[in-house]
């Protein structure tokens, strides 16, 4: 694999290496990019040793030499490539642009922005445009209207990561103004503030009944945060079906991409608003919604393929500090493993994710036995799985299924059309003894050929 306009090589972590040069180029490209540390100029890993030490080296060189701050906006990771250990130095695309190196200060020695696969200086004219449009309505920079702050909450949930917060945490954790009060990221994860965040939930598929509304709030936006995740975990508890072979437990959503939309949501969510996230619970679907639209300069196909511009920088890094989020830009790809882009609606001022309840879609049996040993049954069946079973003939692959339903998703065949199939009965497997056989097809059963003919 080459350079491309957003990946770069560098051999090997040296005093002549201008780590914080490329650093920069990524944090005012549109996409940001990655440094492959560890990997020479033809593509060929090398490896990297003392990989603890040069990853704490590489973090304070950034945190260090860059301004404005660039917290929040990089991640630096040990990936193996051909058996090799190499440090991954991933960028995002930073809203306080133009980036420097705080040595030259904002000036064409110390700006870069990336052209192709090099690291170019900025013209004085690309250093003003940007500097005028840089973002000023952060919350970063917003002042507190309330300044007597308490922290412990926050300071417990650090101190479980091994992690004690010292006096200046304050500023490490970006939480004062550029006068030194504190910022409304500090409001937010003070023991005590205004924020409210609500988690409904609906009887049937519009909001005409509520039958519950939970308050998480008027307190850490992180001790928030987590009792949410632990109320949806609760109502995405899965069901159990005991057939003739195996216990099968379907969750009505990927607790994976569940966990991550709703993070997603906290972190991205624009605060300046004063409109927290919102979940809605409803029969067929759960409804993640959070304000401010996609951030600017980030287009609907770069959002898709995981590109990310942080529009709260110092929340995605205390939430990276407690662990609540990973790696940057993996939260789209991995809701997008189990969910369609459909799944995604977004206007001016809001983005809402919307998961479909997998319990809700499944396929309902009712089985009658006449003393005859007679079997009628009667199906009530999705549109999909009738599409499916319409298309069975003989014996098929689930790639020649898919192709044949018209879908390139998998995952949306595979919870939606097969998943349910099986499980009411109407399709079995060739192989049922390896189910994840790379031979395994698929056929109608009996009750499936007369689910058919009617």
């Amino acid at each position: 694999m080459s350079e491309t306009n957003r990946i770069e090589y560098k051999l090997e972590l040296t005093k002549d290496l201008h780590l914080e040069k490329e650093v920069v180029a990524f944090l005012n490209y549109k996409e940001g990019g990655v440094v492959y540390i560890g990997i020479d100029k033809h593509g060929v890993a090398q490896g990297v040793s003392d990989l603890d030490a040069n990853m704490l080296k590489i973090k304070d060189k950034l945190k260090t030499n860059i301004l404005p701050s660039c917290l929040g906006l990089f991640d630096v990771a040990m990936v193996v490539v051909d058996h090799k250990n190499i440090i991954k130095v991933t960028v995002a695309s930073g809203s306080e642009k133009p980036y420097y190196l705080k040595k030259y200060g904002m000036s064409e020695k110390g700006c870069y922005f990336r052209s192709g696969t090099t690291s170019e200086p900025m013209s004085q004219k690309m250093i003003d445009e940007l500097y005028a449009k840089r973002t000023r309505n952060s919350i970063g920079k917003i002042k507190a209207t309330y300044q007597e702050l308490a922290f412990e909450q926050l300071k417990i949930y650090y101190q479980a990561k091994g992690i004690t917060l010292n006096r200046q945490f304050a500023k490490n954790l970006e939480l004062l103004t550029e006068t030194g009060g504190y910022n409304y990221v500090a409001y937010l994860m003070a023991d005590t503030n205004n924020t409210s965040l609500k988690v409904a939930k609906y009887k049937g598929l519009t909001r005409a009944q509520l039958i519950e509304n939970a308050d998480y709030g008027y307190e850490s936006l992180i001790k928030a945060v987590k009792q949410t995740l632990d109320k949806i975990d609760i109502e995405n508890k899965a069901s159990t079906t005991i057939t003739a072979k195996e216990r099968d437990e379907l969750r009505p959503w990927s607790p994976i991409a569940l966990r991550e939309a709703i993070l997603n949501a906290f972190v991205h969510n624009d605060y300046t608003t004063e409109v927290p996230p919102k979940i809605e619970i409803f029969d067929d679907r759960i409804e993640i919604t959070s304000t401010g639209g996609l951030p600017n300069g980030l287009s609907k196909e770069e959002f898709f393929e995981g590109y990310s511009v942080p529009r709260n920088k110092e929340i995605m890094r205390i939430f990276k500090d407690l662990g609540l989020v990973e790696q940057l830009g993996s939260g789209v790809p991995r809701i997008l493993e189990n969910y369609s882009k459909d799944c995604f609606k977004f206007s001016d001022n809001f983005l809402r994710m919307t998961l479909p309840n997998a319990h809700y879609q499944k396929v309902l049996v009712t089985e009658q036995v006449t003393e005859q040993v007679t079997e009628q049954v009667t199906e009530q069946v999705t549109e999909q799985v009738e599409q499916l079973i319409k298309i069975i003939k003989n014996e098929h692959s689930s790639t020649e299924l898919m192709s044949l339903v018209g879908l390139k998703h998998r995952p949306t065949f595979l919870y939606n059309y097969l998943q349910p199939a099986i499980e009411s009965g109407l399709v079995a497997l060739t192989i049922p003894d390896k189910p994840k056989s790379s031979k395994q097809k698929y056929r109608l059963t009996q009750k499936g050929k007369t689910v058919k003919k009617q």
